[in-house]
């Protein structure tokens, strides 16, 4: 009975053993065909040969990291994070932040492969006068210092009109008009009885011809010819261009009443409507450069000779006032025109290119290149534009590094992060 029990319990180990070595061939034998299984994938299409070959170094690199995971974060980029591995609606992996890779809220580091590719482009905060150029739309207008109105000082009738009309150009003491005024009749005798006479009242009497606006040389005629003349020549008192003519042949005009409307064009002015938002840039004596849409190719330097003290409550615009000369005539009254003037008072201020500012809606910020591959939000303060270029009043110093190019996309990632680092903060407080 003891011998049989004996022979059972060899038994039963024998079996154990052979069985062992069964499964252990089962096992030895998959490794030893494990090039052959890789061939046959590339064969299939399944996987090519590099990525066969990396999945055994990944796999050795995802071992050797010893970096600690501080959370997961959504791979969709929403603002939720987990402490341990989890998917997503969709089924997507979390994706795992490791130590070291989040510096600060608001801080990013980005490989040197995804700079390249996202065409991230950085310079440097300077410190020097803002160029700017304030654009406006303007208007060629006429100087009202070289406006003229032709009128009697004494009540007279228009024998003849001279050949003039609205438009024509006549220079001064050209003959406008021949009236006959009583008044300056009994004044032109009077001058020639005193004459006559000898006596002291003769420059008395040349004074009241001259106060009723009788031209100097037609007063030298008379005191030459001792004679009084009936009818008085009405001449030009400046050289220009006719803008009215309201004398008609054969009216009795009163004295004060216009006959003619004379502007000298030799000069004229451009108005140019300013926004209100530019006026602090622009100042008096500032150089302009003005274009007139009727003489094309064309453009004319100037300067700002008065800026007018009041905003229009419509448009928010003042109007300023530019010189210009115009000795041929070519600029016509109401001509558009297009001004540029440069603006700015010349201080040295911290500036970066339009570029690198984000607005936010209710904040305004710029990227900086803290180096090795970091980026960080920094608000700033901006002041005025101008070509290209943006005053930063506070909260960048000369010499900082910013971002020019791909700005959102750097702030959308260190909101991310800020929001992410504020969220894992809370759960591990609790």
């Amino acid at each position: 009975m003891k011998a049989a029990r004996n022979v059972l319990l060899a038994s039963v180990l024998a079996g154990a053993a052979g069985w062992a070595g069964i499964t252990a061939g089962q096992q030895a034998a998959p490794a030893a065909s494990t090039p052959h299984a890789h061939s046959g994938a590339e064969a299939a299409g399944g996987l090519d040969g590099q990525d066969a070959m990396a999945m055994p170094v990944a796999a050795g690199t995802a071992a050797s990291d010893t970096r600690r995971i501080l959370y997961y974060r959504n791979p969709m980029g929403l603002p939720d994070t987990s402490p341990v591995p989890k998917k997503d609606p969709m089924g997507m992996d979390y994706i795992p932040v490791y130590e070291g890779e989040v510096d600060d809220a608001g801080t990013i580091r980005v490989s040197p492969g995804k700079l390249q590719r996202t065409g991230v482009r950085t310079t440097q905060a300077i410190r020097g006068p803002l160029a700017m150029t304030v654009r406006a739309p303007g208007i060629v207008r006429l100087d009202e210092r070289r406006l003229t109105v032709v009128a009697l000082r004494a009540d007279a009738f228009l024998e003849t009109v001279a050949d003039v009309t609205t438009g024509a150009t006549v220079r001064r003491g050209t003959p406008l008009a021949m009236l006959y005024s009583p008044e300056v009749t009994a004044a032109a005798a009077l001058f020639v009885s005193d004459l006559r006479d000898g006596g002291g009242r003769a420059e008395g009497s040349r004074r009241r011809l001259e106060n009723l606006g009788v031209p100097v040389g037609q007063i030298d005629a008379i005191a030459a010819d001792r004679r009084a003349q009936v009818s008085i020549a009405l001449t030009a008192p400046r050289s220009g261009v006719v803008l009215e003519r309201l004398a008609v042949e054969g009216m009795m005009a009163k004295a004060g009443e216009p006959l003619f409307r004379i502007a000298d064009t030799s000069q004229v002015w451009v108005m140019a409507d300013v926004p209100e938002a530019a006026l602090s840039g622009v100042a008096r004596g500032a150089e302009a450069l003005v274009s007139l849409r009727g003489l094309p190719g064309e453009a004319l330097t100037a300067r700002v000779s008065e800026i007018y003290p009041e905003v229009d409550l419509q448009t928010r615009t003042a109007r300023v006032r530019i010189d210009l000369p115009n000795p041929d005539g070519r600029f016509l009254i109401n001509m558009y025109a297009e001004v540029e003037i440069a603006a700015g008072d010349g201080a040295a201020v911290v500036q970066v290119p339009d570029s690198a500012v984000i607005d936010t809606g209710d904040r305004q910020v710029v990227i900086r290149d803290m180096g090795e591959g970091r980026f960080a939000a920094q608000e700033v303060v901006p002041g005025r534009r101008g070509n290209g270029m943006v005053e930063i009043r506070d909260g960048l110093a000369e010499g900082t590094r910013v971002v020019t190019t791909a700005t959102f996309l750097l702030d959308a990632d260190s909101n991310l992060n800020a929001a992410l680092a504020a969220l894992s903060g809370a759960e591990a407080g609790q």
